[in-house]
């Protein structure tokens, strides 16, 4: 087998690959044998004829075919390797000459791991933002629990912020009804701003029972187009209101709070947890940071069919957040301004699909360059920590023992390890 490489860019390679009658002698054993399991002779059940009889009474042309596919086949799996080329994608061949039973020569065309120049990753600058907690951090954490111990009760009285009320609205605009504007038995709590500003403030001072309009203006940055600015008039109906009876800060509420036996326990014990959630987020940004760093020092050629593939991921990925939001893309084109869902994937979506790409080469290159490895025993470590995620869900814990999942998990600590090696480096230690 004769081969030549031909570098078409960074990220594609085309190989010319030469075969002889020796090696096609070989292919053709394979093909016959292929071949064969379909063969009828009398005599013989099918599938059990011997080579040597089915091959008088194989199609010429259907043995020609088969031989070079398997001849292509064998060749392309064993050129890339000699060449020690990673390719990404099935290659793409192209048969420029066949003499069966003599010689055949194609070329197969693939996109592959690119070589990465890295940056000096050993001089890369970064503060960790130093992290505080005040009072106020703690005294809305304290309110927020305060909240989700608070009794709730009906009440006749008129309605005032902080009340949860049910109530049952139609919103129209030149008096016809619009999309999204009608509600029934819908929950509302007064001052959560859920609502458009001035909905709830109008409800304020209403008892139960009792229906009234609200009349009001969308925000001129609304997300749907055809709402922003428009006046509009709300026809609602004021159900129930429940009053939140809120606990009283004492040492009573601090046991009930968890192992404590005062407020000012409950208070430290809430300080270490915000200075520990805002260190972990300062620790991420730094790592953020670094990598970018690297790869705006590096050089990085991008295989398109890795970003392609990112931003399938990615696309997929924002469209069940905007589900959770309770928003569709088309909504969320409008706000940002997007004409189409197209002129989003190729600005958007495709500039975070670069950058992942570019991350994700540029430290798997670090790895190599610094011998980076994950023992078995951190890799089982690794995997515990995910089964106790879920633990609760027999299904997905079965997922953990399938080996792609295991190799993802592997890829995933090994990435962190040399994250880590970054801010080693970075702070010197």
């Amino acid at each position: 087998m004769k081969t030549s490489v031909k570098n078409i860019s960074d990220t594609l390679v085309e190989l010319t690959i030469t075969l002889d009658a020796e090696q096609l002698a070989i292919a053709a054993k394979v093909a016959t044998t292929k071949l064969a399991k379909d063969v009828k002779v009398p005599g013989f059940r099918k599938g059990k004829v011997p080579a040597s009889v089915a091959s008088k009474n194989i199609d010429p042309k259907a043995l020609e075919e088969q031989t070079m596919d398997d001849a292509i086949s064998k060749a392309v799996a064993e050129a890339f390797t000699e060449q020690a080329i990673q390719v990404l994608d099935r290659p793409a061949v192209e048969v420029k000459k066949y003499v069966p039973g003599e010689t055949l020569e194609f070329t197969a065309e693939a996109e592959v791991l690119p070589k990465i120049k890295l940056g000096n990753y050993k001089k890369l600058k970064a503060e960790k933002i130093k992290v505080a907690i005040d009072a106020k951090d703690i005294d809305e954490t304290i309110e927020r629990m305060r909240h989700g111990f608070a009794e709730h009760k009906d009440v006749k009285r008129a309605a005032k912020d902080g009340d949860e009320t049910v109530i049952d609205f139609v919103g129209k605009r030149d008096g016809v009804a619009f999309d999204g504007g009608t509600a029934t038995d819908y929950g509302l709590t007064l001052g959560s701003n859920q609502f458009i500003p001035g909905f709830e403030e109008a409800i304020v001072g209403h008892k139960p029972g009792e229906t009234f309009d609200i009349e009001l203006t969308f925000p001129k940055d609304y997300h749907a187009a055809d709402l922003k600015g428009a006046k509009v008039t709300f026809t609602t109906t004021l159900k129930s209101i429940k009053e939140a009876k809120l606990p009283a800060l004492d040492d009573k509420f601090a046991a009930k709070s968890g192992p404590f036996k005062t407020m000012t326990e409950l208070k430290a014990d809430i300080k270490r947890e915000l200075l520990a959630q805002k260190e972990r987020e300062a620790t991420e940004k730094l790592k953020d940071n670094l990598v970018q760093q690297l790869v705006v020092a590096s050089d990085i050629p991008v295989p398109e069919i890795l970003v392609k593939d990112q931003m399938q991921s990615i696309e997929r990925d924002f469209m069940q957040n905007l589900a959770y939001q309770g928003m569709n893309i088309e909504q969320y084109l409008e706000t940002k301004g997007f004409a189409d869902k197209e002129s989003w994937l190729d600005t958007e979506v495709r500039d975070a699909a670069v950058n992942r790409v570019k991350a994700g080469l540029v430290l798997a290159e670090l790895s190599k360059v610094e011998k980076i490895s994950a023992t078995a025993d951190e890799l089982a470590s690794h995997i515990d920590l995910y089964r106790t995620q879920y633990a609760t869900n027999p299904e997905a814990l079965k997922q953990f023992e399938l080996p792609e999942v295991q190799r993802d998990i592997a890829n995933r600590l090994l990435t962190e390890k040399t994250v880590d090696l970054l801010v080693k480096l970075n702070l010197g230690s």
